[in-house]
């Protein structure tokens, strides 16, 4: 009798499904990418909405599998949960969340903003750090987008996770902006945050 019935697959286990049957096409994305992107998007969001991805380049036979939260924290439990549910395929190594790294020029809704021009300082902000980036070339009236590059090069330099869950206020200024703390390049500010979070760790 009990063989009549059938445990509903979870959009977990229905992704990776998906996943594994269109295995070759997403190894080789470059081959189709728009198309390949697409696909992807849509079966993701099937589990969460906010659900996005990267990937990274082939090494030793295998890709990074990026799946990351966008940056929203209220997704960052299906991020944890899709992740845990992932099938061990020889050619992929799976991460949860985005990764610290090198800071990279950004373009993002028309903007092009270079590393080498952002600059921050971080200080307490009620138990979290607060970061202030400083951008040459800011304009005042397009303030929302320097907005969403300064979160995407915090992404870079911290990673998604400790940006949304070390960070208090972020606040955007141009470079010219007065600051009582002095300004580091993007490229310092790992160690500058790092070394934050060790005096507050050792103070508490």
């Amino acid at each position: 009798m009990f063989g009549l019935f059938k445990t509903e697959a979870t959009p977990e286990q229905g992704f990776w499904k998906w996943f594994q049957k269109n295995e070759t096409s997403l190894f080789s994305f470059e081959t189709n990418q728009a198309v390949v992107f697409d696909r992807l998007g849509t079966e993701m969001k099937k589990v969460n909405e906010s659900l996005t991805f990267e990937f990274g380049p082939v090494e030793n036979g295998k890709r990074e599998f990026v799946i990351s939260a966008d940056g929203i924290k209220a997704a960052f439990p299906a991020v944890e949960q899709l992740y845990v549910s992932a099938p061990k395929l020889n050619r992929w190594v799976f991460v949860k969340f985005r990764q610290r790294r090198a800071p990279m020029d950004i373009e993002y809704d028309g903007v092009k903003v270079k590393a080498a021009d952002v600059y921050c300082t971080v200080e307490p902000d009620r138990g979290k750090a607060g970061i202030t980036v400083f951008i040459k070339g800011y304009e005042t009236d397009k303030h929302k987008t320097y907005g969403g590059i300064a979160f995407l090069i915090l992404d870079q330099s911290l990673g998604e996770y400790d940006v949304e869950t070390k960070v208090g206020f972020v606040e955007v200024k141009p470079f010219s902006a007065e600051s009582a703390l002095e300004k580091k390049p993007i490229k310092d500010v790992t160690k500058v945050f790092d070394d934050f979070w060790k005096y507050q760790e050792s103070h508490n």
